[in-house]
């Protein structure tokens, strides 16, 4: 009886080889598995490890292969695998995972934040995080055919008409998304109207001190008008004068009589 024994001489790990399963795009939520493979003798032991955005690896499980019952969109990324045995160790190339889903909730904001005068210029972003990158529509409350396409909207002459809440929908081929409800409001004015209503009140704080001169004026005229009358009674009385000069005159015209 011929016994054929295996003299294969012993060996370190060829450079592993990694395939993904399955092929073709991977969804967000589907089950993936990446398998490892060396021809070595020994057998080789399997570790798994990720590419961080340092460009630093770091291990995630051992065993030929990784799986991900319900890929998520963090688990894209680069993956290696390194296969050891007694006689030596080696890593494979990386295999690229990209996972693909429908936007996640879109959300707007609004440049500038402050206050918005008419006439001025408004812009809207829309931003959600997609892949494939997302398309956007917008849209005005109350109103049943969208207002624009993009991720940025602009109101270039923004007036009182424009006011109101808008939304944005971010879109792909795997699903949909819409913001909520931002409301945009006009709470300024033209700088036109805005210089009318400084004038305005410009004038209006003049009247008072113009009332208050004139208040004044008028006061220190009723005060002259009131001392003159008094300066006439400090003067001799004529007819008092007169008496006195009568009867001065019949004092002499009597001392005159006795005399003689």
């Amino acid at each position: 009886m011929l016994i054929t024994l295996n003299t294969s001489p012993p060996d370190a790990p060829k450079p592993p080889s990694v395939s993904v399963s399955p092929s073709a795009e991977i969804e967000e939520g589907s089950s993936v598995t990446l398998t490892c493979s060396s021809d070595a003798n020994p057998a080789a032991n399997y570790t798994w490890y990720n590419e961080n955005q340092n460009a630093h690896l770091y291990s995630l499980n051992e065993g030929p292969q990784l799986v991900f019952s319900s890929i998520q969109s963090s688990n894209s990324g680069r993956y290696y695998c390194r296969a050891e045995n007694l006689l030596g160790n080696t890593i494979s190339e990386s295999i690229s995972i990209d996972v693909t889903y429908a936007p996640k909730p879109a959300s707007v904001s609004v440049s500038p934040s402050a206050e918005r005068e008419e006439g001025s210029s408004v812009t809207l972003t829309c931003s959600s995080d997609a892949n494939p990158a997302a398309n956007y529509t917008w849209y005005k409350e109350d109103e049943d055919s969208p207002k624009a396409s993009g991720q940025i909207f602009t109101i270039t002459d923004f007036r009182a008409e424009h006011s109101g809440s808008y939304s944005c929908g971010a879109q792909n081929k795997l699903g949909r998304s819409n913001s909520t409800f931002h409301q945009i409001v006009g709470t300024g004015s033209s700088p036109m109207i805005v210089n009318i209503i400084r004038t305005t009140l410009g004038v209006l704080m003049l009247i008072p001190v113009f009332l208050l001169s004139l208040w004044t004026r008028k006061k220190k005229a009723l005060r002259s008008t009131t001392e003159a009358p008094g300066e006439i009674e400090l003067d001799s009385d004529p007819e008092y004068e007169n008496d006195s000069h009568t009867a001065a005159q019949t004092e002499d015209t009597e001392e005159q009589g006795d005399m003689v």
